[in-house]
């Protein structure tokens, strides 16, 4: 089996996900999360299966690929994909052209997305 599985994974993510719009009675409904702000979240969240996952949240200059960010992005790419989740969550890409860089602050850093095409996940 594996840890996205050993973990609950799906399940984690999904909770993640539960977050409201700035106004709940827009038409756009839910909001999308980056992979980057879904591993910032998951930390907070679950903090004791971040630890265990022992991968870094993401981001450009870490000098490591195989960020917390990026597991989170194809996971759910692949469950999405073969029909897994699909009913519960969905996926989607922001265009990168003429995009130049992403920032997310946490406790005071600064993440760089090191992805210039992201994937984007919300609840269906």
């Amino acid at each position: 089996m594996s840890m996205w599985n050993d973990l609950d994974m799906d399940a984690k993510i999904v909770q993640v996900l539960n977050v409201q719009s700035h106004d709940p009675g827009h038409h756009f409904e839910r909001p999308f999360l980056t992979p980057y702000q879904i591993a910032i979240r998951f930390e907070q969240q679950f903090p004791e299966d971040f630890a265990y996952i022992d991968k870094l949240k993401g981001g450009k200059g870490t000098g490591r690929h195989d960020s917390l960010a990026q597991y989170i992005a194809l996971e759910l790419s692949r469950g999405i994909k073969d029909h897994r989740i699909d009913d519960i969550i969905e996926g989607r890409f922001l265009y990168g052209e003429n995009l130049r860089k992403l920032e997310y602050e946490v406790d005071g850093d600064i993440i760089e997305s090191s992805a210039s095409n992201l994937s984007m996940y919300r609840l269906r």
